[in-house]
């Protein structure tokens, strides 16, 4: 996986930020402090903490071991043939599920297919003791998704930038709103962060 640059107000909510992106407590990833950053006097003068985050390779290989391994199992309970691709440049790292009528694994508006992820993450998490990012995609169907919302996160970053507001975006999953911080990670005029609690969690894109 490749390194994350986060920017928060200070380092203790860049790690925060960097636990909800990844997926993982901080004990799972390498922390490099960039800037410890500063409050500043009046609002004056301050400067924003940065840190670069990158999951510990250990890790990163157990993880694609293990989840090949019991999507394999899964496919061939359900009697599906397929071939599972790990695309472990992506972050979180990706398991793409390619054959011929895979319907049965999308079913209907994706719910199978987040399904099938709780399950290899729950599997996964208790073989190695702790909850691991994953993100499992059917012949693109998500990966369709992802590029709506990396348009919209441009869209959005856009208006933000010519209008000078804050915009908030409408409740997502943890795994939709990780896709808009990270079209929006290396941004020069905005920054996002997350608020709400639960399902009703949302990204919020401020200029910077």
């Amino acid at each position: 996986m490749d390194e994350l640059e986060i920017t928060a107000n200070t380092v203790e909510e860049a790690l925060e930020e960097a636990e909800e992106r990844l997926g993982m407590k901080r004990d799972r990833f390498e922390v490099e402090v960039i800037k410890e950053g500063k409050s500043g006097i009046l609002g004056i003068g301050g400067e924003e903490a940065v840190i670069k985050v990158r999951p510990l390779p250990s890790v990163e290989e157990d993880l694609v071991k293990i989840a090949r391994e019991v999507l394999d199992k899964l496919l061939n309970l359900l009697g599906v043939t397929a071939e599972v691709e790990v695309l472990s440049d992506q972050i979180p790292t990706t398991f793409n599920i390619k054959g011929d009528d895979l319907g049965i694994l999308i079913g209907r508006h994706g719910q199978t297919i987040v399904s099938l992820e709780y399950i290899v993450k729950l599997i996964v998490a208790a073989r190695l003791k702790g909850w691991q990012p994953l993100f499992i995609d059917i012949g693109g169907y998500r990966e369709h998704r992802r590029s709506s919302l990396q348009q919209l996160a441009l869209n959005l970053a856009e208006q933000v930038k010519l209008e000078h507001r804050d915009i908030t975006l409408e409740p997502m999953s943890a795994s939709e709103r990780r896709i808009i911080h990270l079209t929006l990670a290396d941004h020069p005029e905005v920054v996002t962060h997350s608020m709400g609690v639960g399902e009703d969690r949302k990204v919020v894109i401020s200029p910077k």
